[in-house]
């Protein structure tokens, strides 16, 4: 992306205006799942989002939701996250920087910030060259719970 956006107003004025640049039409569906999106906080999958969506408008089929997060993730205002179960979930450019900590147990997902990690990947990128626009990092394991009840076999193997 190649500003910062800080409000859910000026996010939909610049998902308008990639969508004409593509030379698709702003919809007044497409506009209402991306407002609906921008307001959500967290990790969405598209059926999480379809069923936010379809409270408000009942109109709005489930191909076009997807269809509407895919096109948010190619102007850049949105990407996917994939946790321990390997369902898409997608959050949006507003969340605050974070990463996830993933219980490969229960699932359970944390976002932590750590300055110090931040510093690292900026040093590793400037040393070899590279121009930081953004990252993501999974850090998995088992947490304190699922450590604590002896678990030790996942809920639902991690796909690759």
């Amino acid at each position: 992306m190649c500003c910062k956006i800080t409000d859910i107003e000026e996010y939909t004025q610049f998902f308008q205006q990639f969508l004409q640049k593509r030379g698709l039409r702003q919809t007044t569906q497409r506009k209402h799942i991306a407002e609906i999106f921008f307001k959500e906080s967290g990790h969405l999958s598209v059926e999480d989002l379809y069923i936010i969506v379809r409270e408000s408008d009942p109109s709005v089929g489930q191909a076009t939701v997807y269809r509407t997060i895919k096109l948010l993730c190619e102007a850049g205002l949105a990407w996917e996250v994939r946790f321990y179960d390997g369902i898409a979930r997608y959050e949006h450019v507003g969340n605050s920087h974070h990463d996830h900590l993933i219980c490969e147990i229960c699932g359970q997902n944390i976002e932590v910030v750590d300055p110090a990690i931040e510093v690292l990947q900026e040093a590793l990128m400037a040393r070899h060259g590279f121009t930081p626009t953004r990252h993501r990092l999974y850090l998995y394991g088992i947490c304190p719970k699922c450590q604590a009840e002896k678990r030790i076999s996942p809920v639902i193997p991690e796909k690759v």
